[in-house]
């Protein structure tokens, strides 16, 4: 399964979340199957945005996108870190 991990830091996250709410619909016509918002310890306004997707060609063409750039720069993200994964592996504990 195809995952990305986006890690930024926002001005302010619930002005942030607001505008990632609002895309949502957006990233599931792009091909986001699933997504865990977490953030740094004692910092919340580092964010970890952890997704599962149909492919990961999909993910890049989305977050690589000119009208993505725009709604990051709405949203108050600074300097987001993309990382684009293949699952290996998947197990409870």
């Amino acid at each position: 399964m195809p995952h990305v991990l986006i890690m930024h830091e926002v001005e302010s996250y619930p002005a942030w979340k607001a505008v990632f709410d609002q895309a949502s619909a957006m990233r599931k016509q792009a091909g986001e199957i699933s997504y865990r918002l977490l953030h740094f310890d004692n910092q919340a306004n580092r964010i970890v945005h952890f997704s599962e997707w149909s492919s990961l060609d999909a993910a890049r063409r989305f977050f690589e996108s000119p009208e993505l750039d725009e709604i990051r720069r709405k949203a108050g993200v600074h300097a987001p870190e993309f990382i684009y994964l293949h699952e290996i592996e998947r197990g409870v504990l």
